[in-house]
Parts: structure tokens; sequence; C-alpha cells
């Protein structure tokens, strides 16, 4: 694992964190309120070790435990705030060289018990807008260091590093870190700071260093970077995965907060099933679920066409345990699943069921319902809805028309995209951002680069600037007509305008200049993409695998699944039918029928595709019997094969010119319901001019 790599220093790295023998910076004046706090007996410091940094203790918390004796540090914070700077502040120089003042109120103060000091510098760092605060803050930890008047330090260094972490200020967390000796306590502030701050490598990084030096880190920051993931928008299934297998390793108790953050990792990973697996396990212990989780659970699900699993878990909401009744967001998630697998008629009844039930529709509802009718073909029924839409106030925005051109892009009916802009005029509503970027994309996909390039000037006249997808799909379009420079001059462009590029767009970047083989222009986009701290993710390596596949380059192929693997990612069946597909077009079947073994041994389900392209390649390897026994593996497997199936095993017989044996591939194909396309007709017409052939000589 790398070093961990400190971010540049902030403007107020300088004025609170210095070295501590020497350059205490001066600090400001407190304000005039008075510190009070009581207590009842001495307690050793050591009863500090069941506090953490997370905990929230109030001075009147402390005040409670110590109600007989009263401790004023106005005097202490008064003297910290009119701090020398030339002072000797050392915590390794002798206390009997200083003022006598300040010893006598080192002395005042030496009964004060450790958890008293913890609450203070609580108090002291808990605004985060405050540098003051910081300062004093860090002024009394290395006076209490200094004159041995707090023995639990890794606590008090721990709180300030929380704080920072809280106030953004990772840089000076890190610096103040380097000040002690590690220790678990400090550990898990400083991973917290950076989860926190969504520096995840440097947060997982911390973790691996510390499991290294034989401590366990804290199940908080398990969530944290789990919520980080998510609200960075990195969340993978595979590194969830990994880090719930080192949750298990460490005998990490998964408490409800964990367990929700980790149903919704999954779920907003793609992976539902899992998701689902974690939701059984919170019911399980007789806890429910958070309702914000189930609701993202049954968004993912609607994503995923799954519309029967979404609404089984909405009806645990309203009759489960929760019996809750359910708001809007949660009939719009599961009125997403039905709109995704083209139920229009239960799309109809859950937003009749919203009106009965008395919850009123919004205009995601309304823009999900346009969708529904959109893709059914039902303008007029679309238009109804947009006129139901002003009768309930409720005013059509950008985002349902968006919807409307996105339906119409899909079914690739570009031209209606000027129908749609001349209605949304008629409703008053200016186009926004996202409407022109679907737009953008609709001409794109039709290669209509001359209407691509008029959409993105009449956004900058509108005095709306391209945002990162704006300029992904401007580069992807032109990559896929080959105007290749063109995409290379609108990447430069893209950064030169302030747009940082994002993990798709390096992904778009190399994938042409792998399929140019301009590999160093390849090597160096990857060097940039880290170095701009973003990590490859799936699609990147299946990228790479695919063009360095489809290259010849095998082995720079197989070490980017293992370099993917050993980052805790997952590869895909995408990937993998990517590489089968390459060895395949070499006649490679060995190889083929090699990574078809690995893929399989990671648990994914064969495709049609991964199947096809490996009967493929034994038919270019000349080895019939193997093409055959893959149609066997899958009429045991339950998997029916397809017309490019049967052709390609047409094909290979061709190859080995065994020409009187593909009449009995095509009727086999017919009688299973397949119907034969042009390139079989064709294959079989071939063979049987062979046959005739062979029968006239």
């Amino acid at each position: 694992m790398n070093a961990l790599l400190l971010p540049p220093p902030l403007s107020t790295a300088n004025r609170f964190l210095r070295h501590r023998n020497r350059h205490q910076p001066p600090l400001q004046p407190l304000s005039p309120t008075s510190f009070h706090i009581n207590h009842s007996s001495f307690r050793s410091s050591s009863s500090s070790s069941s506090l953490s940094e997370d905990d929230t203790i109030t001075q009147s918390d402390v005040v409670s435990l110590y109600p007989h004796r009263r401790y004023d540090f106005s005097p202490l914070l008064h003297f910290l705030s009119s701090y020398n700077s030339d002072s000797d502040s050392s915590p390794s120089n002798s206390p009997s060289s200083l003022d006598q003042a300040e010893l006598r109120l080192a002395e005042s103060y030496r009964v004060v018990p450790a958890p008293l000091w913890h609450a203070l510098l609580k108090s002291l760092t808990s605004s985060p807008s405050s540098t003051s605060s910081f300062s004093i803050g860090y002024a009394l930890v290395t006076w209490l260091q200094k004159h041995n008047l707090c023995f639990s330090y890794e606590m008090l260094y721990s709180i300030l590093i929380h704080a920072l972490g809280r106030s953004e200020k990772l840089y000076e967390a890190f610096l103040l870190s380097q000040m002690q000796v590690l220790t678990p306590l400090t550990y898990n502030a400083l991973i917290g700071a950076c989860a926190r701050n969504d520096e995840l490598e440097k947060a997982i990084n911390l973790m691996n260093k510390m499991r290294r030096e034989g401590y366990q880190s804290d199940f908080v920051n398990y969530s944290l970077i789990i919520q980080s993931l998510v609200r960075s928008n990195k969340i993978d299934s595979g590194i969830l995965e990994k880090l719930y297998d080192e949750m298990i390793s460490d005998a990490i108790e998964l408490d409800w907060q964990l367990l929700n953050d980790v149903v919704l990792g999954f779920a907003k990973s793609g992976d539902v099933d899992r998701a689902m697996y974690f939701l059984g396990v919170i019911q399980g212990k007789g806890m429910n679920p958070r309702v914000s989780t189930m609701v993202s659970l049954i968004s993912e699900l609607g994503n995923l066409g799954r519309a029967e699993e979404a609404e089984a878990v909405f009806e645990e909401i309203k009759e489960g345990e929760l019996n809750l009744k359910p708001r809007t967001r949660a009939y719009n998630a599961v009125l997403k699943g039905y709109v995704k697998n083209g139920s229009l008629k239960d799309a109809e009844l859950i937003v009749s069921e919203m009106e009965k039930n008395g919850v009123l529709p919004d205009e995601h509802t309304y823009s999900l319902l346009i969708d529904a009718y959109g893709n059914a073909g039902r303008w007029e029924s679309a238009r109804i809805v947009l006129k139901e839409m002003e009768s309930n106030d409720v005013k059509p925005n950008s985002f349902v028309f968006s919807r409307i051109l996105a339906s119409y892009r899909d079914r690739g009916e570009w031209q209606k995209s000027f129908k749609v802009l001349k209605e949304m005029q008629k409703c008053g509503v200016k186009p926004d951002r996202q409407f022109y970027n679907v737009m953008i994309d609709t001409f794109g996909k039709k290669n209509i680069l001359d209407h691509v390039m008029a959409t993105v000037e009449r956004m900058k006249v509108e005095g709306i600037e391209p945002d990162t997808v704006t300029w992904n799909t401007l580069i992807d379009c032109h990559c896929k007509s080959g105007h290749h420079e063109k995409a290379e001059k609108l990447f430069d462009e893209m950064q030169q305008s302030g747009c940082l590029p994002c993990e798709t767009t390096y992904n778009i970047m190399i994938n042409l200049f792998g399929q140019q083989e301009k590999w160093e222009k390849v090597k160096s986009l990857l060097g940039k993409m880290q170095s701009d701290g973003l990590l490859p993710n799936v699609v990147t390596y299946t990228t790479l695998v695919d063009v360095y596949g489809k290259s010849g380059r095998y082995n720079d192929a197989i070490e980017c699944l293992e370099v993917m693997k050993s980052a805790g990612l997952k590869p895909s069946l995408t990937m993998y039918n990517a590489l089968i597909n390459a060895y395949a077009q070499r006649g490679l079947s060995n190889q083929a029928a090699n990574t078809f073994k690995i893929m399989t041994g990671d648990g994914l389900k064969p495709s049609h595709l991964a199947l096809n392209a490996l009967i493929n390649a034994f038919s270019e390897d000349k080895r019939d019997v193997e093409a055959f026994a893959v149609l066997q593996y899958m009429k045991e497997n339950g998997l029916k094969a397809d017309v490019v199936t049967y052709t390609t095993l047409m094909k290979a017989l061709i190859r080995v010119e065994k020409f009187s044996e593909v009449p009995r591939v095509y009727e086999e194909m017919v009688l299973s319901g397949c119907t034969p396309d042009g390139k079989a007709r064709a294959t079989l017409r071939s063979a049987l001019r062979y046959m005739r052939r062979t029968l006239e000589s």
C-alpha cells in the first residue's frame, strides 16, 4: 500500500499548529466568559480510557459527575490566550525554570481529573468556525503536557484531531497526529477525519497500517467510510465485500447504524441481493431498519426493474412492524420500478393509491408517470399529466421535460426533440443544464454532430456553462463517430475551462487511446487519474481488459484482472466476456476456456455472450467437438441457445468441412423455436453450395 500523502497546506495551518518546542503563536484573547466546572473527588486520569473522541460531553454533564468541588478555568484560559510566542512551551523543559506565576497556576490545577480536562477541550473546540478556539485548545494540550497535569494525552490529541476533521482541516489534523506516536485512539480519530472529508484512500491506508501494527479499527470508522463512499458516489460492491470481510476478521460487532449503512451501501452499489440479505440480518436481530434505508433499497430495486420486490419492501413499511404511512418519496421509489419494467397499469395504480391515501404527488411523481406514458408512446396522456400538474399547483420544471425528451431518445426519435422544446416554451419553462445534456446525448446517439455543437453553443448563449456530464457526452459522441482528434481537443478544452475530469471522462479517453494502441497515453492517463485523487473503477478495468485483449496484449489484460482483484473490486461479467471474445478472435481456444473457468470460479453465471464467444474460439481453432460440448453445457444448465449460438456452430462445422451436418443444426435451431436471421440462412446456403460442389466433383 502506498505511503500516505499529505494534501497541500491550507492557509490556516500555520496559525495554530507549530513545532511544539519554541514556536507557539500568540493567541487571540478570549471572551470574558468564565469556565467554571465542579467536581466532588479526585479521579485518576485512567478513567478517561472509557471515553471516545466521538462522545458528546457537555460541561453540565461533568458538573453532574463532580458536584462538590468547583474549578474556575478562566485564569488559565486568559493566560493561554495571552501566551508569549517567545516563551518556551516545550513539554520536555523543566517547569522549575519557568515564571513562578505560571508554576503557581499549574499547581492550582494539579488535582483536576482527566475527564474535566477532556470536557474543557471539547468545549473549546466545539465551534467549527473559530480558529482562536482551536488555538486555545492546542495551547491547552501542550501546557498540560508540559506540566504533567493530564496523563491521557492520546485522548486530548484525538479530541483535537476529531474537531479538526469536523472543521474540514484535514491537513492540520495530519500535522497534529505526527506530534505523538499513533495509538488506537488517535488512529481512529484520524481515520474518522479522513472519512468525513471524503479522503477515502487515506482512510483505508490508515486502517491497513493500523491492522499491520496489531490494532483494531473502530466500528464507527467503517460506518463513516461507507457513508463517504455513498456520498461521493464511489460505492462498489467489491469494496464493500472487502470491508465486510475485514469487519468479520476483526470481530467488529455490527450495530444498528453500521448494518443500515451496509444495506444502503450495497443498494447504492447496485448489489440489491446483498442489500436484501443484510436487511434480513437487521430484522433477524429484532431491530427495525431505518425507513430511509428501506426507501433507498426500494429505489434501487426500482432502478433495476424489480418492481415486485420493491413493492414487497414497500408493504413492510406500511403493514410490517414499522406500520408507517409512506410518504411521497417511498411511493416514487415503487413507481420507478413499474415505470422501469414497462408496467403502465401498475404505475397508474400506485399514483391512484397515493391520492387515495392523501399523499400528494410531487414533480418527481409526475415526471415518472410522464416517463411511463412516453415509453408507451402515449404522448397525449403525457400532456394530460402536464395539465394535471398545473391544476394541482405543481409547475412543470425542466426535469419533467428532460424525462419526456429522454423517452424519445431511448426510442431513437430524435426529431421530436424540437417538439418537446416547443411544448416547454409554451409552458413558460426555461431549459436547464440537465435538459440540454439530454438533448446533446439524443443528437450524439444518432451521430448528428452539427446539432450537438449547436446545442452546446445555445447553452452558452443562455449563460449555462457545460458541466462534467456535458463534456463527457461531447467527447464520447465524437469518439464513437471516429473524430478522434476532435475528441482529444475537447478533452483539453474541458480542463482549460476549469471543469475537472471524472472517472467516466478518463474511461472514455482510455478507451479512445487503447483503440488506437497509444499505450503511452493510456499509461499517462492512468497516472493523471490517480494524481487527481480518482481511483480506477470496474469500468476502467473492463475498458483496459477490452482494449488490451483486442490488441493481443493478453498479459496486460490478465494483469489488470489481478490488480483489480487485489484492489477489492469484483471483475464484471462484461470484463470476462471481453477477454474471452478477444481470445476467440485470435483462435486461442485454450486461453478462452481457461478464462471461462476463472469466470465461473469467481461465482459469475455465464451469459450467452460469453458462451457464444467460447464456441467461436473453438470454431476458429477447428475444435468442433468442444464447440458442441458448450452447446451441451448450455442445455444442461437451462440456457437456451440463440440464433448466434447455432450460426457459430454451423460455421464451426464448415471450418472442419463437415458440410452434411450443417442442415441438421439448422433444423434443430428451427425446432427449438429460434427464428433464423439473415446470417444463419447465409451460413446454411454456404454449406449447401460446398456440398453441391463436392457431389459434382
